[in-house]
């Protein structure tokens, strides 16, 4: 996991704002709102964690992504990429990854 992952799950995990480079976190009514490029990839909260693709599908989005899930989902789940099309491992399932998905 990269430096300013380990930053952006700490401040998602805190309750603090955070801005670094090309990567930011805000707090709204206790959700914490992600953003890379300025384009929301992620929203956590109290027991839920929505995904965005921001519309661009980039290595980048995609670590940021896992970074996220490691932390604040179970062991294994995460966004892959097979032959130029994204899925996500969750659940138990993997299925397409769909923008605004939300796991629970």
């Amino acid at each position: 996991m990269r430096k300013i992952e380990i930053q952006m799950n700490q401040a998602v995990q805190s309750g603090e704002d955070f801005n670094l480079d090309n990567t930011s976190v805000h707090h709204h009514e206790g959700v914490a709102i992600v953003r890379l490029y300025g384009s929301k990839i992620a929203e956590v909260g109290d027991g839920f964690i929505t995904l965005f693709d921001g519309d661009y599908k980039s290595s980048t989005t995609k670590s940021r992504l896992n970074a996220l899930m490691a932390e604040f989902c179970s062991p294994g789940e995460g966004v892959f990429q097979k032959a130029r099309q994204w899925f996500l491992k969750a659940n138990g399932v993997t299925i397409p990854f769909e923008s605004g998905v939300t796991l629970r």
